[in-house]
């Protein structure tokens, strides 16, 4: 890691250097020091005759500039900068033996220079003592990646403290990605930085280059850009640590540049106490900032979190400054995901100033306790002036809103990864469940997919009767929280006595379900009119899930004749074994792509007899991916009339939670068109925080179809989008019509499930 000037080491010495393994370590180095002796030196990095016509130019006049050399070792640098004459230069190490030699080295020549034993992450001097701290590999040492960013982090927030005023930090590093990673972000608000290569070949590492990292401090708060002085073409160094380098410093000046323009990241603790979102001692009425709390050393976890400044109509206030902690099980839902509910938590906490932390899989594990201890320290930073003379802090949290789960089977799929079947009981329910059930602890049953925080995919009703006198009119829909087991395949079974419970499909407890079929309104005089002539209308769902949304369709509209594609096998045994999903000649299951069955369905046309491919039953085969299609002879008779996607995505980085981002794109998006009938209806089931991919999905779908409506739920993230192809339509007038149009046509037992999907149509919008 070094380089040696005057005299090669002695082998035992050289031996030591390479096992020397922990460059934290004070007994390390002070073997490492009494081998060498006060007569040698053993330079890291570079040598005085690389640095000086680089250096020299960054420092103040010699006669005022106070220099501090943090873990200066028996380098020569220092006696370096003495004879050029910085005679104000304090040289500290954490090793007694090196002080003592280096001391005992220089009292004669160099009377004037300075030397402490002294840790450098725990500097001894008061704030701005320094116009320069120049490092020569303390913080490199500092950083070995098994031992965490802890120290370094330390380090670096006594370095920013100890300098004055337009002093430098000065520092000559290898430059590999976990200590940029950590040296970039420290100085951001309020230092100006640069970086410049020296081109030094070491000993143990040929073809590493040292470069030099300046950070200037400024009296303001301002942000700028990371300077690089050399061409990373012309870099002498090896290939892996050019791109290193170069993609650290491209991804902090993004960073920045986001910051600069406006964008809502989250900020680090430092930053907002530098100034970066103005002076939080201060109450900003309607002030919003995302926040990363803790990491790098500076806690046991890392948190994401909110600060809001209460609006100016919220007071009278209980609190001036309050925590309220939202477990993972919650973090999704509508109240603590958007804007709108996030600020609704803030009124209703009464708190001048709200910090909300989202917990995350990382806190899974953690005892709340354990979690408010190691958050009190980093909140307490951001209380604003007037804390109520240090009163402590007051902690809320949102219930997860399970009062009793048991695990009912756990397994891991290739294609969705790890999925839970769990059955709840919800500390709370809606008064209607009360009104109707006379059982308060009613028991839902719940599929998760993990890959998805938090996400519900199904959630069904359980009951001990088959076939119910009476049902749910509503529930609150709860956040999913998956078991800490994660052991494949196992199951456990609900012990308790009386009959088996069984799932109830004459209710659907997802809302936006009933929002997908309230959509039907804008078809019904199209539906009205193939039942009334006797024919099937046909339906596609993409997306099995545990089947609860094609088992209700089939059982309330018997006209209906529904394929459902699925990709993955795994979730039809799921279906089947959990969630009593049964197939006939009205249902029927594909294991197949979804974009790839539509695909093929529209190349069918014009259809020609499949006759020869349906089994006695005249029921297409099903569960073996093929795409078997439809019934009749004419093109008009085998097209879609409603085709539903409902899948979530595997790949978060599309910004969208529901559906993957290929069942937006504009070319199925016009196979989709190609494949419904005249007056068929497709819709789709948005997911998104995004409001810039919200946008986009909208955009593109007024593109293709020839009227867009959709439905929001409710504190709810789910937007239901109905695609029309025809050029007639349903007007918003005309919806309750049509809304007593479907009532007829649909057949369901109880008057609560006709009552909900009336109130979610009248809540559809036109959007062309």
């Amino acid at each position: 890691m070094g380089k040696q000037k005057t005299q090669q080491p002695s082998p035992s010495s050289d031996n030591l250097l390479a096992t020397l393994g922990d460059f934290t370590s004070k007994e390390n180095w002070d073997s490492f020091f009494t081998i060498q002796g006060n007569d040698d030196s053993f330079e890291w990095y570079a040598e005085w005759d690389q640095l000086r016509d680089l250096l020299l130019p960054l420092l103040q006049q010699p006669s005022s500039c106070q220099i501090l050399v943090p873990g200066c070792g028996n380098s020569r640098l220092s006696e370096h900068l003495y004879d050029a004459g910085f005679h104000s230069i304090t040289n500290v190490d954490f090793s007694k033996v090196v002080i003592s030699d280096m001391l005992r080295r220089n009292v004669r020549d160099r009377p004037h220079m300075r030397w402490r034993v002294m840790d450098m992450t725990q500097l001894q001097f008061t704030d701005e003592t320094f116009d320069a701290v120049l490092d020569k590999g303390g913080l490199d040492a500092l950083m070995e990646p098994k031992l965490g960013p802890k120290l370094g982090n330390q380090y670096l927030s006594e370095v920013k403290r100890v300098l004055r005023s337009g002093g430098k930090f000065i520092c000559l590093t290898l430059a590999e990605s976990h200590v940029l990673g950590l040296l970039f972000p420290k100085f951001r608000f309020g230092w100006n930085v640069s970086v410049h290569a020296i081109p030094v070949k070491l000993s143990s590492k040929p073809n590493l280059k040292t470069f030099m990292v300046v950070a200037e401090k400024e009296s303001s708060s301002v942000l700028h850009q990371i300077t690089s002085y050399f061409n990373y073409s012309s870099l002498d160094c090896s290939q892996d640590q050019a791109f290193g380098l170069q993609e650290a410093l491209n991804n902090e000046n993004q960073i920045r540049k986001e910051y600069l323009d406006g964008s809502d990241i989250p900020y680090s603790l430092e930053d907002l106490q530098l100034g970066a979102k103005g002076d939080l001692t201060k109450l900003t009425p309607g002030r919003q900032v995302q926040l990363t709390l803790g990491g790098q050393g500076a806690s046991q976890y890392t948190y994401r979190a909110l600060l809001f400044d209460a609006k100016e109509h919220c007071g009278p206030f209980s609190y001036h400054y309050g925590v309220f902690i939202v477990p993972k099980t919650r973090t999704h839902e509508w109240l603590f995901s958007s804007e709108e509910g996030q600020w609704q938590v803030v009124e209703r906490s009464k708190a001048a100033r709200l910090m909300m932390v989202l917990l995350d899989m990382i806190h899974t594990k953690a005892a709340m306790e354990d979690i408010q201890k190691d958050l009190s320290p980093l909140v307490k930073q951001l209380a604003p002036a007037g804390n109520d003379n240090g009163a402590q802090i007051p902690f809320m949290m949102a219930s997860d809103g399970i009062k009793q789960r048991n695990i009912v089977y756990e397994v891991t799929s290739s294609f969705t990864g790890p999925i839970v079947v769990e059955d709840v009981i919800y500390e709370n329910i809606d008064d209607d469940i009360n009104r109707i059930f006379s059982s308060r602890d009613l028991t839902f049953r719940r599929l998760i997919f993990q890959r998805t925080e938090g996400l519900v995919q199904s959630e069904a009703l359980l009951t001990r009767d088959e076939s119910p006198n009476k049902i749910v009119g509503g529930v609150e829909k709860r956040a999913g929280l998956s078991s800490k087991s994660r052991r494949k395949g196992t199951q456990r079974r609900n012990n308790d006595s009386g009959s088996p419970m069984t799932v109830y499909h004459g209710y659907l407890a997802s809302s936006y379900h009933t929002g997908i079929i309230s959509g039907f309104t804008l078809i019904s005089s199209h539906l009205e009119s193939v039942s009334s002539s006797g024919n099937e209308v046909k339906a596609v769902v993409i997306g099995l899930g545990a089947g609860l949304l094609p088992m209700f369709l089939h059982g309330s509209i018997p006209f209906l004749q529904t394929e459902v594609v699925e990709l993955d096998p795994m979730m039809l045994n799921i279906a089947r074994d959990y969630f009593g999903f049964t197939q006939d000649k009205r249902l029927k299951v594909h294991i197949a792509d979804g974009i790839q069955f539509v695909k093929e369905y529209k190349n069918s046309f014009p259809a020609a007899s499949m006759s020869g491919h349906r089994n006695e039953d005249g029921v297409p085969p099903s569960s073996d991916g093929s795409c078997i299609l439809s019934h009749a002879d004419s093109r008009e008779s085998t097209m879609i009339d409603i085709l539903i996607v409902d899948v979530d995505s595997s790949d978060s980085s599309s910004g969208m939670t529901c559906p993957a981002a290929d069942f937006v794109e504009e070319s199925f998006l016009l196979i989709v068109k190609d494949t419904l009938s005249e007056k068929g209806l497709f819709v789709v089931n948005l997911v998104t925080r995004s409001s810039a991919v919200k946008e986009m999905v909208i955009s593109r779908m007024k593109m293709v179809f020839n009227h867009l409506f959709c439905l929001q739920l409710e504190e709810d993230v789910n937007l239901v989008l109905f695609g029309l192809c025809s050029g007639s339509f349903i007007k918003d007038d005309s919806i309750p019509r049509g809304v007593l149009q479907l009532d007829k046509l649909l057949k369901f037992k109880h008057p609560e499930i006709r009552q909900s999907i009336r109130d979610a149509a009248k809540k559809i919008q036109c959007l062309k």
